[in-house]
């Protein structure tokens, strides 16, 4: 029999075998992890040990048609929290004590999730030297927290031009998803508006980067690795900063003389100054405006509220683009022309206003601006007067001709459509017709049919029509540069790093209108009428230039009329064109019209003393 020993063998033999087993498998798996994968895991762990993070480059600077710096760059000294201590409670009402700063503020700076996550985070900028010295000297009672130096836009000319040239802000969601910003970060800064967004490639630089050594518990502890980042490229504007400051004073005194003349609800308005050569924009002014350096390092919710309120009436909004109004008198230029070619109108046509007009019949009857009536009109004098009774009845002609023939030739000049500028959110403005007003109304079919008097309104500017200021601008600069509108652009040039243009802006025909040459003399020496014995006399009866142009009083439901003038000088040979809009401003010959003068005085070197002048015509 047996003994416990002999029977005990298989079951050790099968231990050993399994523990044998065992071991080749941990063998095997390690040899494997060694040799096979070693490399893998070494990178693993490297990756683990080391971080990194990109550094964004500084934005190219924006500069006026003369290099003159609009927006540049300047360091500033940020205090920057690491990500580990960001939840600290102690250290931000320490760093709330320090920089003047709400703690809640400070917290949601701190915990913000739109940056990569080690990277730190700036809770403020500018920081007082003060601060910086007390925060330099105490380490230990500010552990994590450090100094930067980072760079933030710097406008050394103040709010000049700060419609065109917009502001920056931090990348939202949307943009982000946006193709067009491929290869963007979270909490990137990027153009929010104006010249900042539309040439946002160009004055985007390309990112440096930056490796840090961080511990077990994921803290940094050393930065091991970087490469610079490099600045974006300059762009040069087709903006005069000298011009532009002039624009924007004659705006603001445009609503002074509006406050003289009894309209104290004007507190809005554009305008708008164009070389009717090339469309280069040598003035963009919108008022009211706002000022950039708000947006630096972040917005509060206060002041955003400020910049788009109501009551403030949105400061952000370009008017000069996005702001869509009746054109008044304005229009009157484009009816005239039309009339002439397509011989509805002549320029031996006569008219007879007696002030009040009842051609469509007795229930519809209008009334000239001028209640007494201008007696017997030409058509230049109908031009020169602004008589509303010679463009309605050029309007009525076009109605009973069935053709939508004045919406059809007004296109050809741009309105109802954009002009093409390179500034972000320009409008579309509106030429109204038979079946634009069908589709309108689609909901109410009592008032889809087209009238009479719907023709007769469009051609005197009032209506359903709808227009921007550089739409007339623009359009009118046709009229002086023999019938081709030249597409409105602010970009002249990008600059290479050596200082030398890498991109030239060529100018380009938007729209050709294909108008007879003699027709657009015909029209040109009736608004010179205007400024030397019409309805402008009064504004540049004395001025030792010929002006060619037209104002304009648009009559708005519920508010104040609007205040229109459009010229182009010298008369002769035009170079520049200039438009003036302002918001409630009552008439265009006594506010819109002296604003325009400075403006123009300006372009062409004249010196002359801001005018007053009466104007009641409409």
């Amino acid at each position: 029999m047996p003994d416990f020993r002999e029977l005990l063998k298989p079951r050790f033999a099968a231990l050993a075998a399994i523990v044998l087993m065992v071991l080749g498998l941990l063998l095997v798996r390690l040899w494997t992890m060694q040799v096979l994968s070693g490399k893998a895991y070494a990178e693993t762990a490297d990756d683990n040990r080391v971080q990194a993070y990109t550094v964004e480059a500084p934005r190219g600077r924006i500069l006026d048609r003369f290099g003159r710096e609009l927006v540049s760059n300047r360091p500033t000294l940020a205090v920057m929290i690491a990500p580990e201590v960001r939840e600290n409670r102690d250290l931000l009402h320490r760093l709330s004590t320090v920089l003047d700063m709400p703690a809640d503020e400070i917290l949601e700076r701190a915990t913000s999730t739109r940056q990569a996550p080690l990277k730190p985070r700036a809770i403020a900028i500018d920081v007082p030297m003060e601060a910086v010295a007390y925060i330099s000297e105490h380490p230990t009672e500010f552990p994590g927290v450090s100094i930067d130096v980072q760079a933030v836009r710097q406008y050394p000319r103040g709010a000049t031009a700060a419609h065109v040239l917009g502001y920056t802000g931090e990348i939202s969601d949307t943009e982000l998803a946006d193709p067009d910003r491929e290869g963007y970060e979270l909490g990137d800064i990027v153009g929010k508006a104006g010249a900042e967004r539309q040439f946002e490639t160009v004055l985007q630089g390309d990112r440096g980067y930056r490796k840090i050594e961080v511990d077990a518990q994921g803290r940094s502890q050393r930065i091991i690795e970087e490469g610079d980042p490099i600045p974006g490229h300059d762009v040069r504007l087709t903006i005069d900063s000298r011009i532009q400051k002039v624009a924007e004073k004659a705006l603001r005194q445009a609503m002074v003389d509006a406050h003289r003349d009894k309209f104290p609800k004007a507190k809005a308005g554009a305008a708008v100054a164009l070389d009717v050569n090339t469309g280069e924009v040598l003035a963009m002014a919108s008022a009211p405006s706002y000022d950039p350096d708000v947006f630096l390092g972040g917005i509060t919710q206060k002041e955003w509220k400020a910049l788009t309120a109501k009551k403030r009436e949105y400061p952000l909004t370009n008017r000069a683009i996005m702001a869509q109004y009746p054109a008044a008198s304005t229009f009157k230029a484009f009816t005239g022309l039309a009339g002439l070619q397509t011989g509805v109108a002549g320029v031996g046509s006569s008219y007879y206003c007696e002030g009040r007009w009842i051609g469509m019949g007795e229930q519809w009857d209008k009334w000239c601006w001028n209640h007494g009536g201008h007696g017997t009109e030409t058509f230049t004098e109908g031009i020169s007067d602004s008589c509303d009774v010679v463009f309605y009845e050029i309007g009525y002609s076009f109605y009973k001709r069935k053709r939508d023939e004045l919406q059809k030739f007004v296109r050809r000049f741009g309105f109802g459509e954009q002009t093409g500028i390179d500034l972000p959110s320009e409008a579309d403005g509106r030429v109204p017709d038979a079946k634009w007003k069908k589709e309108f109304n689609k909901d109410y079919p009592e008032y889809q049919r087209w009238l009479p008097g719907d023709t007769v309104n469009v051609a005197i500017g009032q209506g359903d029509l709808l227009v921007t200021p550089l739409q007339i601008a623009a359009a009118y600069s046709g009229i002086a540069n023999d019938g081709k509108v030249m597409r409105p652009h602010v970009l002249r040039q990008v600059m290479g790093g050596d200082g030398k243009p890498v991109k030239t802006v060529k100018p380009e025909v938007a729209f050709d209108t294909k108008v007879s040459s003699t027709n657009l003399a015909t029209m040109r020496t009736a608004l010179e009428a205007v400024t030397t014995e019409g309805t402008a006399e009064g504004v540049f009866g004395d001025f030792p230039v010929r002006v060619a142009g037209k104002t304009g009083t648009a009559q708005v439901a519920g508010k104040d009329d609007y205040a229109w003038f459009v010229g182009f000088a010298p008369a002769e040979n035009p170079k520049y064109c200039v438009v003036v809009a302002v918001e409630q401003g009552g008439h265009g010959g006594s506010v819109a019209g002296p604003a325009a003068r400075d403006i123009l005085g300006a372009l062409l070197g004249v010196t002359t003393e801001h005018v007053t002048a009466e104007d009641e015509s409409r």
